[in-house]
């Protein structure tokens, strides 16, 4: 297989994954792009400037979208001493930390079940609807808790 050949199923790979980025998180297409790239990549760093083109995304896209995956914790900057050019990298525990942050949201909604539970009158099918709600979700926290990825 020839480089390009690699290259052409490296970039149909990093779409695929910004595209399960748009369709499950509802995350920007050039976000999935970037997770997608920094993955795969190998060197694992890449420059900004090396990243838009791989994934022929403009500056000014690319930048709001590293700023918004450093500030979640995803991706995190690298310098290299005697090099003056920032090089981004995904965390090594980014897949943990999505996963950490869809559980957190799961506890969450307790609270608020059990809110909505009181302003339906504890009974009768509203009641019912958010009880089946809180209960899946828990169902999902506590089979994920037992379960947890290895590091």
């Amino acid at each position: 297989m020839s480089n390009q050949d690699n290259q052409d199923e490296v970039l149909r790979w990093v779409e695929r994954v910004a595209t399960f980025c748009v369709e499950e998180w509802a995350l920007p297409p050039i976000t999935g792009r970037i997770l997608g790239l920094l993955m795969i990549c190998d060197p694992p760093e890449r420059s900004a400037g090396e990243i838009a083109e791989a994934i022929q995304a403009s500056r000014a896209s690319l930048t709001s979208n590293m700023r918004f995956l450093a500030a979640i914790g995803l991706v995190r900057k690298v310098r290299v001493p005697g090099d003056r050019t920032t090089y981004y990298r995904i965390e090594d525990d980014a897949w943990h930390k999505v996963i950490q942050r869809k559980l957190d949201s799961l506890g969450a909604f307790g609270d608020i079940a059990e809110e909505g539970v009181k302003l339906a009158g504890g009974t009768g099918p509203g009641t019912e609807r958010i009880r089946a709600a809180q209960r899946s979700l828990t169902w999902l926290r506590d089979l994920a808790a037992r379960n947890p990825p290895n590091k």
